[in-house]
């Protein structure tokens, strides 16, 4: 496995990677044509997701949904096999940090941060670009991927500019190391796997399960939570704004956090659904029985 593992990644992903982006573009294309019109990769589940999400939409503004879904889906396979081998200097161009003082403030005031966030627009070329415009060091949280090759491959290139992978294992030891100011990025969209630890609210229409993780940390260890958002300025260029922040979580009500920065990712969704990832399994996990008489709130600031 190991073997077949590392010829498909040196004999066709890294070669591909060097395309430039023109010629990429150009596969990008053909793969809709293939993963969309041919295969139907998830189809049953995307188009699902965003019924559900938007039911007072038309049955034709659920499909321009769809399809402009897969196009950026395409784009972000062909980015993110762009990215083991990027450059630098490519990397800063094509992601840009609008408003780095935003965060840099709370380095200046000797703080570490939470950086909440979801899976919309390019999270893998942010991955890449987020540590060298700030002053803090970036740390991502992640879950290992089964493949063990490829678990090491996508942890080399995403901290190829710095910054720092650590594993959902590991979480709390990150948090009680005092060398460094750290932005720690939680991915907050993501299936938590088990009613443990999670937190219901209605997000997108649904009666949806929340990872907690990120208000958990912020209000043991007291680090404001800061939320960004990825913008898609045209094909392959990206900017990333810092947009809010609670700055003392350990004032805040059970859940108050969680729901605010789901509501913020709810408004990016909103505003431009097709780049949420859609295809994911969101929704999988029913809320338990014996909660079902709990009524669900609406995120809301």
């Amino acid at each position: 496995m190991r073997l077949l593992n590392s010829l498909f990644y040196y004999g066709f992903l890294i070669p591909v990677s060097y395309l430039p982006y023109p010629v990429l573009y150009f596969l990008s294309d053909g793969l809709y044509v293939v993963i969309y019109k041919m295969i139907g990769y998830r189809k049953q589940v995307v188009i699902k997701n965003i019924i559900n999400s938007f039911p007072e939409k038309t049955t034709e503004e659920h499909l321009q949904i769809e399809k402009k879904f897969y196009c950026h889906l395409c784009d972000l396979i062909v980015e993110s096999i762009k990215v083991f081998t990027i450059s630098e200097k490519e990397v800063l161009k094509r992601m840009k940090i609008l408003n780095p003082e935003f965060i840099n403030r709370f380095y200046d005031q000797g703080k570490s941060v939470i950086l909440a966030g979801g899976h919309y627009n390019n999270w893998e070329l942010f991955a890449v670009a987020i540590d060298a415009p700030l002053k803090h060091k970036a740390v991502a949280i992640y879950k290992p991927l089964s493949n063990a090759f490829f678990d090491k491959r996508m942890r080399d290139t995403r901290s190829r500019y710095g910054l720092k992978m650590i594993s959902t294992k590991v979480t709390k030891d990150e948090f009680e190391k005092k060398d460094d100011l750290r932005v720690i990025i939680f991915g907050v969209d993501q299936f938590p796997g088990n009613h443990k630890n999670c937190y219901w609210a209605n997000f997108l229409n649904q009666d949806t399960a929340m990872i907690f993780g990120a208000e958990k940390y912020a209000k043991e260890y007291n680090y404001p939570v800061l939320s960004g958002r990825i913008n898609k300025v045209k094909r392959g260029y990206y900017t990333f704004e810092f947009t809010d922040a609670i700055e003392t979580p350990v004032t805040t009500s059970y859940g108050e956090i969680t729901e605010k920065i789901n509501y913020l990712l709810e408004q990016d969704i909103i505003a431009s659904p097709q780049f949420w990832l859609w295809s994911h399994k969101r929704w999988k996990l029913p809320r338990p029985v014996e909660q079902q008489a709990e009524k669900i709130i609406p995120l809301e600031l």
